[in-house]
This record gives structure tokens, C-alpha cells and sequence, in this order.
């Protein structure tokens, strides 16, 4: 049987996620809450509707298009939403998005394989990302196992809070990880994560231990988890295999998402700083930094 998941976007032609040329598939659904969160669409495992004010012309097309009532007087009540998306499909103007949908396997992978010869040109191939891909593990299993059978490389987005066996199971056929990690101080983990990081750090050493390749990311956030950056490293230096950390430089861009779904951004007074004067600094250290976007 071909087995289904909760796909928000399928990003063709992306070069950040992974070597060569590649197809990322972002998957729905993730345990944590980050308060930085760039696809906060991705949290709910479920569909959400985005509702952009600006481009709305107050036509009704949408009211009358929903089959809820959630749209009311031009009042949005989110609790009645069914995430059907018929509002989206009758707007003219983009003032409303649906972001999720059913597919299986097999479909996702039919859009991934459409770009093969370019995978195959540049040493690419499949990303999934999220969302948090183990919060759907038999679907992530399940596009991992065709993509090996495709011939592709692959990569896994994850921020590793997942049941072990879930990380173990789909290990062999994941050629590079990348792993994010935020915090070693767990009550900063769960305040501003939503949970501590003891399930993380497990996953990563046994990870390491079964001589995975893995890439570490970290946002660099300032006065948020600047100060944590040479726990970070140095725990990173104490795993059974070598592994490059790529430090992230703060963005807000996804902010503007936050106010579209009915959900507060939290970070809004944080001002982004060059990532190279700490990755110098560890550097100097003896680790190996990657200075990423």
C-alpha cells in the first residue's frame, strides 16, 4: 500500500539544503515550538489557513465559499476553520492560503523524480525538511526507501526530538544529515522550544555513533543562545566522529507568516549580527565551522 503524509510545499531547484541541485519536500507536523520558527505553518500537523489583510478587496467570494461559517461579517473565527481551503481556491486576489494536503509517497516522489537529470548533473538529489520529518516516520521511511531505489542522495532536515527508534530505523538510508541544535542549557531549550533537549542530544551521540554524516546548524540568536555557542562546540567535539557546525545568522522574515496565521512572533526586537566573528572564535577552538546564510 502506498502509504500517505502531510506534505506542506515540494521546493524544487534548492541549493541550500543539501549538495548539488535538489528537491526539498517539507513535511507537516513538528513536537517543538520554537519561538524563531521561519515555517510556522509547518507546527500544526493539520492544514492552516493564511489570511494576508493587504490583498484583501472585501469581495465575499470566501464567505460565500465556506462550508463552516468561519467567516462571518468579515470576522476570521479560526475555531470553525475546517482547513478545506475552498475560501483560498474562491479568492481573486491571494488573500487566503492553505497550507497542507494529503499525498502518498508515490505522488511526492513522482514531482521529485520529474528533475532527475539535474540531480544526476550535479550530484543532488531529495531533502526532507519540515515541519519535523520523524513526526511522520513511516512516510519518511517510506520516501527515503524510493529515493535509494531511484539512485538518489538524500538528506533529512531534523531537529532529532523523536524516538530513538525512529532516527535508527531510517539512518541507513539518509546520506546526510542536518541536525539543529540550539541550546545545551535544557530549561532555555524548553523555554524557548517547548521542550528540554536530553531526547536530542541522545539521538545526536547515537547518531554519531553509528557514523552518520551529520552537519550541525545553529541560529546564532542574540541574546538568546549567543552565549551558548562554545557549549554547543564543545560538545560537538566530544562525539565519537568528526562533524562540521554551520552557524546561522538570526533572520525575521518568516514574521510576517506569524500574523497571517493568527500567531504572535515573539522575537520581534532582535536585531540579526555577523555569525563570523563567533565562528572565528571557535575556529581557534579546533572546530570546524561552516559559515552558513
Amino acid at each position: 500500500m502506498d502509504i500517505k503524509g502531510n506534505v506542506f510545499n515540494i521546493q524544487k531547484f534548492s541549493v541550500h539544503d543539501g549538495p548539488g541541485i535538489r528537491t526539498t519536500v517539507f513535511l507537516k507536523g513538528c513536537p517543538l515550538s520554537c519561538k524563531w520558527c521561519h515555517n510556522p505553518e509547518s507546527i500544526s500537523p493539520k492544514p492552516v489557513l493564511a489570511f494576508y489583510s493587504f490583498r484583501c478587496k472585501g469581495c465575499g467570494k470566501c464567505i460565500a465559499a465556506c462550508p463552516s461559517g468561519a467567516l462571518k461579517n468579515g470576522v476570521f473565527d479560526r475555531s470553525l476553520c475546517a482547513g478545506c481551503g475552498k475560501c483560498a481556491k474562491a479568492c481573486l486576489y491571494g488573500a487566503r492560503e492553505l497550507f497542507g494536503y494529503e499525498a502518498t509517497a508515490g505522488q511526492v516522489m513522482e514531482k521529485v523524480l520529474e528533475d532527475e537529470i539535474f540531480y544526476r548533473t550535479s550530484g543532488g538529489g531529495m531533502t526532507i525538511s519540515g515541519g519535523e520529518p520523524f513526526f511522520q516516520p513511516d512516510f519518511t521511511l517510506a520516501l527515503l526507501s524510493a529515493a535509494k531505489k531511484a539512485g538518489l542522495h538524500t538528506a533529512v532536515e531534523t531537529n532529532l526530538y523523536a524516538k530513538p527508534e525512529r532516527v535508527r530505523r531510517a539512518a541507513a538510508g539518509v546520506d546526510l544529515f542536518f541536525v539543529d541544535i540550539k541550546f545545551m542549557d535544557p530549561e532555555k531549550h524548553k523555554e524557548y522550544c517547548g521542550a528540554d533537549n536530553a531526547l536530542i542530544l541522545g539521538n545526536i551521540k547515537m547518531l554519531s555513533g553509528l557514523g552518520a554524516k551529520i552537519v550541525f546548524r545553529t541560529p546564532v540568536i542574540p541574546g538568546v543562545n549567543d552565549g551558548e555557542l562554545e557549549d554547543i562546540a564543545r560538545f560537538i567535539n566530544s562525539l565519537p566522529e568528526r562533524h562540521p557546525l554551520e552557524l546561522l545568522k538570526y533572520h525575521d522574515i518568516g514574521a510576517g507568516k506569524y500574523e497571517a496565521l493568527g500567531m504572535s512572533y515573539c522575537l520581534g526586537g532582535v536585531r540579526p549580527e555577523d555569525t563570523e566573528k563567533y565562528a572565528a572564535a571557535l575556529r581557534a577552538a579546533g572546530t570546524e565551522v561552516i559559515s552558513g546564510s
